[in-house]
Parts: structure tokens; C-alpha cells; sequence
């Protein structure tokens, strides 16, 4: 069973970086799509950035420029790099992996919170 653990969420001000780590236990394949996901409560979950099954790297508009998603297969680990952080980015961030690119496969991490000072 594939477990996932974020971190690397904080407060910061306008325009600081965080680089959010998503950590999976267990084995996922190097094929699988891996998403970053966010909620602001009351809202629906925004995918901010993800890996499809095409293997390339897409984003919401709301982050292009400023967010960059990475992986390192080696350590089972997804990235996401943000900067210029504006305070709507304020949010509960969720990694994603959906085994075999499959969305009824997906799993959940529980989390990292980003909170963003203007």
C-alpha cells in the first residue's frame, strides 16, 4: 500500500519561496502520474501541478512561472518548488499519486499547510 507524506509548508510573506517535499512509501511505478493539489476551505481541491501520463509536467494558470513541480524516482519523492508566493496561495497542499495513471488508484498525502503574508 503506497503511503504519502508532504512537508516543507510554512508561513512566509509576498513574494518568499517554499519547496514542498512529498515523500511515498512503497513502490510507484516511474509511470505513474503525480499530482499537487490544493484547498482553501470551502472551496473545491484546485490541482496546482501535476505529471501526466504523457510523462510532462502542466500547471493551473493561477501558478505558471512561479511554481515548478519536480520528481526524483530514485527517492520516491515529488517537489514542488514555489516562488513569488502571493497570498492567495494560502492553502492546505495535498500530493497525489494515481497508480498505473489511473484516477480511481489515487492516493492522498494528508497535507502540509502554506500561509502566505501580504
Amino acid at each position: 500500500q503506497v503511503q504519502l507524506m508532504e512537508s516543507g509548508g510554512g508561513s512566509v510573506q509576498a513574494g518568499g519561496s517554499l519547496r514542498l517535499s512529498c515523500a511515498a512509501s512503497g513502490y510507484i511505478s516511474s509511470s505513474a502520474c503525480m499530482h499537487w493539489f490544493r484547498q482553501v476551505p470551502g472551496n473545491e481541491r484546485e490541482r496546482v501541478a501535476g505529471y501526466g501520463s504523457s510523462g510532462s509536467a502542466t500547471y493551473a494558470d493561477s501558478v505558471k512561472g512561479r511554481f515548478t513541480i519536480s520528481k526524483d524516482n530514485a527517492k520516491n519523492t515529488l517537489y514542488l518548488q514555489m516562488n513569488s508566493l502571493k497570498p492567495e496561495d494560502t492553502a492546505m497542499y495535498y500530493c497525489a499519486v494515481d497508480r498505473f495513471c489511473r484516477t480511481q488508484f489515487r492516493v492522498w498525502g494528508q497535507g502540509t499547510q502554506v500561509t502566505v503574508s501580504s
